[in-house]
């Protein structure tokens, strides 16, 4: 019945999106709506404006001639496991029935950007902030209880952070870039077309518009820290061929501001090298640009072995990250169909994947008149270490998901999960995980 329901809810989701599109677009016969006294209508608040707030009730524009730019997002997700999983009770013991703990989680972000080129004169130089919160830790603690997590944009219940910081330099028209301060080590430079460093990904990189299973997000054998302070590096000596480095606080806590862990006691720094190739493969229906990046990492923390009850530390790994259009409609925007490829490596003793995988597909426009609309597809599989105490040998989990854009400052999402030996237990069965994201910017 649950299934059911939620087949309606998509089905709905789609027709209102579909509908909301094609009765307030304009046309050569048909002018944008306005209501009675000539003012902008209902048809153009909801579709003329790329934020809810139309750039800040015009104040946005003003703030962008000099050099500052904000940006607010709100993402909900509502989240049921509608069968199996490693379902536990308040005390973490096994119980018979799932618990509602965690169904609906938020997380909000407010972005700031600062061109100090514009504001002080100084060549390609600009400060990046983030604050963000949230509130609840997501269905997988409580109900599904797998590796890999069903819900990679839970933030947990934190009412604000300023969770990112930091200065970045551009040297010969981009060609090289640094930054400094506190930052998601994750990613964030881009190479030609895509986006590059550090284990970045065209079609599955962003939990707030694609995938949410978090193995689809980023790959889980790399023991990346949190936000904290860092310093990267980016060079591109041949127009398309890139190199990348950071080092960044092991012990981070984006809560925290950094410098009571980088700096205290034991100096512990995560190390970070990944170089890639942002490609343009010519076919017959036009250029398909692509990404291919490769990369190492180091990280020095001391980690209990599952085996022998010592620890280890000074840990490495590798892994690999691709994406590919294969077919565009046109030049003109990202409606396509692209592939995307991920690997990682790292050392069974201590990781909880000795070995990931994950690949899908992804296109943008396959239903006509729906061109910003998104569905993709993906699987993740992900090698337990042979010392660990799992009794599977591995988790699997497959995703769907549909993303609609109701307006160019609302979208939503429903997504399908399947979990195949969820917590790498073989005695708790497959788990099915439905929910729906609602995506606004601000």
């Amino acid at each position: 019945m649950r299934v059911f329901t939620l087949m309606l809810f998509c089905a709905g989701v789609f027709m209102f999106s579909g509908s909301v599109a094609l009765a307030h677009e304009p046309g050569p016969d048909k002018p944008a709506e306005n209501s009675s006294d000539g003012s902008p209508g209902l048809a153009q608040f909801l579709t003329g404006r790329d934020a809810l707030t139309d750039n800040w009730f015009g104040l946005g524009e003003t703030l962008e001639e000099r050099g500052i730019t904000i940006g607010l997002g709100l993402t909900q997700v509502y989240q049921i496991n509608l069968q199996g999983g490693g379902v536990t009770n308040r005390s973490g013991q096994r119980a018979g029935v799932h618990r509602r703990r965690g169904r609906y989680t938020g997380q909000f972000d407010l972005e700031m950007e600062f061109d100090l080129e514009k504001l002080f004169s100084l060549p390609g130089a600009k400060v990046f902030a983030l604050a963000e919160g949230g509130w609840s830790e997501g269905l997988g603690p409580s109900s599904v209880g797998s590796v890999m997590d069903v819900n990679g944009a839970a933030y947990g219940d934190q009412v604000i952070d300023l969770s990112e910081l930091y200065y970045e330099q551009s040297f010969l028209e981009g060609r090289v870039k640094f930054r400094i301060g506190k930052m998601d080590i994750t990613g964030g430079y881009t190479c030609r077309h895509c986006d590059v460093a550090f284990d970045s990904n065209a079609f599955a990189n962003d939990e707030t518009a694609q995938f949410l299973n978090g193995a689809l997000v980023n790959n889980p054998t790399i023991p990346f820290p949190d936000k904290g302070l860092a310093v990267s590096l980016y060079v591109e000596p041949v127009e398309g061929f890139y190199v990348a480095a950071g080092v960044a606080d092991a012990q981070a806590d984006a809560r925290e501001t950094g410098f009571n862990t980088a700096f205290h006691d034991e100096d512990y720094f995560f190390g970070v090298f990944e170089t890639g190739l942002a490609v343009t493969v010519p076919a017959p229906w036009g250029s398909l640009p692509g990404g291919y990046r490769a990369g190492v990492w180091y990280d020095p923390r001391d980690k209990e072995r599952f085996e022998k009850g010592s620890t280890k530390r000074d840990d490495v790994g590798f892994y690999l990250s691709f994406d590919q259009y294969l077919y565009r409609e046109n030049e003109q925007d990202d409606q396509g169909l692209g592939a995307f490829f991920r690997f990682g490596w790292a050392d069974r003793d201590v990781s909880d994947f000795q070995c990931f995988w994950s690949t899908g597909l992804q296109y943008q426009g396959l239903v006509p008149g729906r061109d910003d609309d998104v569905l993709g597809l993906g699987y993740a599989n992900g090698k337990f270490g042979d010392s660990s105490d799992y009794t599977a040998q591995r988790e699997q989990a497959w995703e769907l998901y549909y993303n609609a854009q109701l307006t160019p400052w609302m979208n939503v999402t429903p997504s399908l999960q399947f979990l195949k030996n969820p917590g790498g237990d073989s005695s708790v069965s497959d788990a099915v995980v439905a929910g729906v994201r609602v995506q606004l910017a601000f």
